[in-house]
């Protein structure tokens, strides 16, 4: 119990301040993030710039702090189009069985084979490297494992009992998969949905940082850690304020995933 109450205190914490963060930066920053001022170039964290300027003066806190806006928002519509879409795929799939199921399940299996940072660099030349286009490569590439997912529940419950009670009540179909199956999917798909909040927001910041993210000179962590390498030697904090955000983001994530799997997962709670 003392574990579960760390990880979720800790990693409460950790993503509640990526919130406030990200919402604060969609309404004020310490500076204006696109100004540039080629006096202030590359001056070191002080007062003034809390953690320093880069190559064109601009401010790295406020930047960060907007980086922060476009990866929870990415993150975030990328989840959701995972959990729809998914959802669905993973619902037709285990309920009709049959044909049906041995087709979505052959071209959800063959997705599956591609790594999904691959897959979405793929998608990303048809998409074009926009905000919206990272959204949908993400969102595909990561809607196999979602469904695979639901479609395991679904297979485990339509044979049970209260299942079979629906039926003969004279249920509809529709009533009985949206009813009775899919609210016995919510907890492996929230605790499945944190983590992949994680890979979207990891595989933006590696999509940004190889030049196919959100263009510039829009700040996503990303791009900040890919514009701040030439000058890793001169101006070290380019480097280390974005890479600690992502480290800290998923850091956080990891240990809310945990805490929730503990809560949900009823063989965790017997090992308790």
């Amino acid at each position: 119990m003392r574990k579960l109450s760390y990880n979720a205190a800790i990693g409460g914490f950790l993503i509640g301040l990526l919130l406030v963060v990200a919402l604060l930066g969609a309404f004020w920053t310490p500076y204006d993030p696109l100004k540039l001022d080629f006096v202030a170039r590359l001056e070191r964290p002080s007062f003034a710039h809390w953690m320093g300027t880069d190559e064109f003066g601009r401010d790295v806190l406020s930047r960060i702090m907007v980086g922060a806006g476009a990866s929870v928002w990415i993150g975030t519509l990328t989840v959701t189009f995972t959990i729809v879409m998914g959802t669905l795929i993973g619902l037709v799939s285990g309920y009709t069985r049959g044909l049906t199921d041995g087709l979505i399940m052959a071209v959800n299996n063959a997705l599956l084979a591609f790594p999904g940072i691959l897959l979405a660099l793929g998608l990303l030349a048809v998409f074009g490297a926009n905000q919206y286009g990272i959204i949908f490569a993400l969102g595909i590439a990561y809607t196999p494992s979602m469904a695979r997912l639901v479609r395991g529940v679904v297979l485990t419950l339509r044979e049970s009992e209260f299942i079979e009670a629906s039926k003969l009540m004279g249920n509809s179909e529709f009533y009985t998969v949206f009813r009775h199956i899919l609210p016995n999917c919510l907890a492996p798909m929230s605790v499945l949905a944190t983590t992949m909040f994680g890979w979207a927001i990891l595989s933006e910041s590696a999509l940004s940082f190889l030049g196919l993210g959100v263009p510039p000179p829009a700040p996503t962590w990303g791009n900040m850690l890919a514009a701040g390498r030439p000058f890793i030697e001169q101006a070290v904090w380019l480097g280390v304020f974005p890479g600690l955000c992502i480290a800290l983001t998923l850091l956080g994530i990891n240990l809310l995933g945990d805490a929730l799997r503990d809560r949900l997962d009823p063989r965790m709670r017997g090992l308790k």
